[in-house]
């Protein structure tokens, strides 16, 4: 599964944030993969997209980062297999 998950940086303090990055790394665990992160250009947000097979590898990262980060996690799919998967309803 694919994930697209908005961080929102506690306090607007990015410095915490990469300082943990720095010190400790992603902290995710095996199997969670990030293709992609975009930081909002004020520094406030990051957007992520991740993948992993299992939801919960999902939840035990948000919980390395809970205490800095507030997180919007949506699952998500590509455009062509969402219109593969309508194209037999329409």
């Amino acid at each position: 599964m694919q994930f697209i998950v908005i961080e929102d940086f506690r306090g607007r303090d990015p410095k915490a944030i990469y300082r943990r990055f720095r010190d400790r790394g992603r902290l995710a665990p095996e199997g969670f993969v990030v293709h992609h992160s975009w930081v909002a250009a004020d520094l406030s947000r990051c957007f992520m997209l991740v993948e992993a097979d299992d939801v919960t590898l999902v939840q035990r990262w948000v919980v390395e980062w809970h205490d800095l980060v507030g997180f919007e996690i949506v699952p998500v799919a590509t455009s062509k297999d969402a219109a593969a998967g309508l194209a037999p309803h329409l």
